[in-house]
């Protein structure tokens, strides 16, 4: 797979995926839809985020076929450098906790966005991958002003799978 479907490399029994998107909007704009909550609640779920290093972000995510509970995602933020770096916790119920990072990097007229998510254990980041590229596309739809893809639908276009086919409950 290449950067922009994402790969996912292994330590041990622990994963990281890595995704890369050159977007043709200016860093600022990509800021604010990774980062403020009416650009999010519309590509990723319903989201409240406090804006600074230590603040609080929550998200349940729209989508994946679960409970509201299974999709809500809670942590803090652990990097907050407006509009480089967004780095936070993940704490969802569904997969072992992780930490997911937001790059941004101006390249011309576009930006660089480099995504990174760690400490998944290896099946669900196998789980992960499509699901997280499904995500991104719906962002870039939402950047581009057009209608969203369906997540479930994409997951399957890409995985060829249900979304739930690679979920694993944590202890």
């Amino acid at each position: 797979m290449n950067a922009r479907e994402g790969r996912l490399t292994v330590d041990g029994d622990r994963a990281v995926l890595h995704f890369e998107r050159r977007l043709p909007y200016p860093i600022e704009t990509v800021w604010s839809a990774i980062t403020e909550p009416a650009h999010r609640d519309r590509w990723m779920g319903k989201t409240s985020i406090d804006p600074r290093r230590g603040g609080a972000i929550e998200t349940v995510a729209s989508g994946p076929p679960l409970s509201p509970d299974q999709k809500r995602m809670t942590g803090r933020i652990l990097v907050w450098d407006p509009p480089r770096v967004f780095e936070h916790e993940w704490h969802q119920p569904i997969v072992e906790p992780g930490v997911v990072r937001y790059e941004l990097e101006a390249d011309g007229d576009a930006t660089l966005l480099r995504f990174t998510h760690r400490g998944l254990g290896v099946p669900n980041a196998s789980g992960f991958q499509p699901g997280t590229q499904a995500y991104l596309d719906r962002l870039e739809a939402h950047l581009a002003g057009v209608p969203l893809p369906n997540w479930v639908d994409r997951y399957r276009d890409i995985a060829g799978v249900s979304p739930l086919a690679h979920l694993k409950e944590t202890p």
